[in-house]
């Protein structure tokens, strides 16, 4: 009995404010988990047409074709209810307890889906990848409850005659997915795969499982750049990738059918890409890029915006060994491989600095701080204008935040709109993006990032990065971006901003922060944040002329002040913009813990701080590096220069 034997595991992961029953019985009541956070009351059986935010029923009785998914409020909101994501909820209880009344509520709901969307009617089969992801949990949950006296040949029988009909409007337009180099094109790939392989009865079954199979080939090679990032520029699109891959891979292996080892080597490398990114402790990753709020694997108690449970399933499934210790996100693995899983030995890899040139993801650390940069070098379309973008992080705390994304389909000023330049943590010219938004998903022309420099120092722990981009190239007076990161140390970093052009131009550095009790003294352009681990400051230069200052929170007018962890969710955040007017400019910003001065004159910066001063020598020659020299004295050392060595 594999129930009686997991039991034991799943419980042991259960805390009486964690545990998949919650959901459950929310479920039973009605009330369904959207987006991983917030409750929506459809009722139960619920209306499946049924939007709880707005109050719309968008019921419409006609061929998916004819319909416009993007004239409504957000058609997300349809589509989350109908990836049937609480069932691995529903599945997870049951295996906990042995109630039945879980796998009453499957079939119930199962039945209800099918009397309100007949075949090709309807927003739920606008989308091959919806159906995929539909697909799965159905599987899922067939699986999960085929031992439950209330599973039925006659349910199981009505729902492979569904998942046959899915499988065929996958592959009659997955071209289309195919097109949009993206997760659509591997999710429509791994639902034919997974019809193909676990209903061989099916005529098309042999057909669906190579097609399947071939893109799921064909994409890990083509989306899944040698250093791991993925195409979409997005970490929750890379994690809904590995999912899709992970889940693909199992399936193969446990049915004698293996894919290539190319295939799974880039996986690999994607799952140790996102280690190396997160934050350790919580798992936390950047909220970087487009974030449409999908968890298509909810096999544990962690929170959404934790990593750790796909890196540690793709770590297992390499080297039968675990990255974390015992905790919550092992329940992927027991789900995945089996009790055998959870003996395998945790040894954590380190983490060290992250060099990821093809996707453009730059990550540089201490042993309490760390800094994330987009410098990207765009060979799939962009989700964000956020190049020379900085997430910075701090004794587990994301200080300086990426915006996320909100909502793709709010009306104006929400439309997608934290996807610009202005509200990334760079400069933007005129308050212009970085390219033009042509469509809601597609910018033109693709800026291109490049690397100018990565330099340090063996002896005092320095480190110099330097990228720059084109974005602003297509003016009509160009305008060139340079950015600089300097390591001055222990939890101390400087980022050196330089924008230059023959004519002038509005310049704004915006920094996006955590939403912190503070103190602002303008005088200084100084921030000092209330952290739960102490002190946190920011300090603001520039080398001509006085910046104009701008301290926003939570603007009820714009999106300037807001960020978005969660999909059709905004929070307060604060906003800093510092504008200069002129042809060429240079800002300075200094991260620490404690208390320093800044300050630049003629085109050296000092840096004093409690425990010595930097001395930093800068150059606006674009023939080299914005920061040509840096010494450091004080606390007994022997000033050094700083050694330069490329680690590429």
């Amino acid at each position: 009995d594999h129930r009686a034997t997991y039991a034991p595991y799943l419980t042991s992961w259960d805390s009486e404010k964690s545990s998949p029953q919650f959901e459950s019985t929310n479920v039973r009541d009605g009330s369904f988990l959207y987006f991983s956070h917030l409750s929506g009351d459809v009722g139960y059986p619920p209306r499946w047409n049924f939007d709880p935010f707005t109050g719309n029923d968008v019921a419409e009785k006609c061929h998916w074709s004819q319909i416009d998914t993007g004239d409504r409020n957000d058609i997300k909101t349809l589509w989350e209810l109908g990836r049937f994501s609480f069932v691995y909820a529903l599945v997870r209880s049951y295996w906990r307890t042995g109630d039945e009344r879980y796998a009453q509520s499957f079939w119930e709901i199962v039945e209800s889906w099918r009397m309100q969307n007949p075949p090709h009617q309807g927003v739920h089969w606008a989308c091959g990848q919806e159906i995929s992801f539909r697909v799965m949990a159905w599987c899922f949950g067939l699986y999960g409850f085929l031992l439950c006296s209330v599973t039925t040949q006659e349910r199981i029988s009505m729902l492979a005659q569904m998942i046959a009909v899915s499988g065929a409007r996958i592959e009659a337009n997955v071209n289309y997915a195919l097109s949009q180099n993206n997760n659509h094109g591997i999710s429509e790939g791994l639902g034919l795969w997974t019809i193909g392989i676990l209903f061989p009865e099916f005529k098309a079954s042999a057909r669906w499982k190579r097609l399947g199979g071939r893109i799921l080939e064909r994409l890990a090679s083509e989306l899944i750049y040698d250093d791991g990032a993925f195409s979409q520029h997005a970490m929750n699109y890379q994690r809904l990738m590995l999912h899709d891959y992970i889940w693909s891979i199992r399936l193969g292996d446990l049915n004698g059918i293996r894919l290539s080892d190319t295939l799974r080597e880039r996986v690999r490398r994607s799952g140790e890409m996102l280690f190396q990114i997160q934050e350790p402790s919580s798992g936390a990753l950047p909220v970087f890029g487009s974030d449409d709020g999908a968890l298509i694997l909810p096999l544990n108690n962690c929170a959404y915006q934790d990593s750790r449970p796909v890196v540690q399933a793709v770590h297992y499934l390499y080297h039968r060994t675990r990255c974390y210790p015992d905790g919550p996100w092992d329940e992927d693995l027991l789900w995945l491989f089996g009790c055998e899983a959870l003996d395998g030995q945790a040894t954590s890899p380190p983490r060290s600095d992250l060099l990821a040139a093809n996707g453009g993801y730059y990550v540089f650390r201490d042993s309490q701080s760390s800094v994330f940069i987009h410098c990207p070098l765009f060979r799939h379309r962009p989700g964000h204008a956020d190049l020379l973008h900085i997430d910075l992080w701090w004794r587990r705390q994301n200080i300086a935040v990426d915006p996320g994304t909100y909502s793709y389909n709010k009306p104006p000023p929400w439309d997608n709109a934290l996807a610009g330049t202005r509200y990334h943590n760079t400069v933007n010219v005129d308050g212009r993006d970085q390219m033009d938004r042509v469509t809601r998903f597609l910018w033109l022309p693709w800026p291109q990032g490049t690397t100018k420099t990565d330099r340090y120092s063996a002896v005092r722990g320095l480190r110099y990065w330097e990228g720059a981009h084109d974005g602003y190239h297509r003016l009509k007076s160009p305008v060139t971006h340079r950015r600089g990161v300097l390591h001055l140390g222990q939890d101390h970093w400087l980022i050196v901003d330089r924008v230059d052009s023959s004519a002038s131009h509005l310049y704004t550095l915006h920094w996006l922060f955590q939403d912190l009790s503070y103190h602002w003294c303008e005088e200084d352009c100084h921030l000092a944040f209330n952290t739960e681990e102490g002190p946190y400051h920011m300090y603001s230069a520039t080398m001509s002329g006085s910046p104009s200052y701008s301290l926003v929170r939570s603007d009820p007018d714009s999106p300037r002040g807001w960020r978005s962890r969660f999909y059709a969710q905004k929070a307060p955040a604060l906003s800093l913009n510092v504008a200069m007017e002129g042809k060429s400019e240079w800002f300075l910003t200094l991260f620490c813990p404690t208390s320093a001065h800044l300050q630049f004159d003629d085109d050296v910066v000092t840096v004093e701080t409690q425990h010595n001063t930097a001395t930093i020598q800068c150059q606006s020659s674009t023939e080299t590096c914005l920061v040509t020299d840096v010494t450091l004295d004080g606390s007994g050392h022997e000033s050094t220069d700083m050694i330069t060595s490329n680690k590429n």
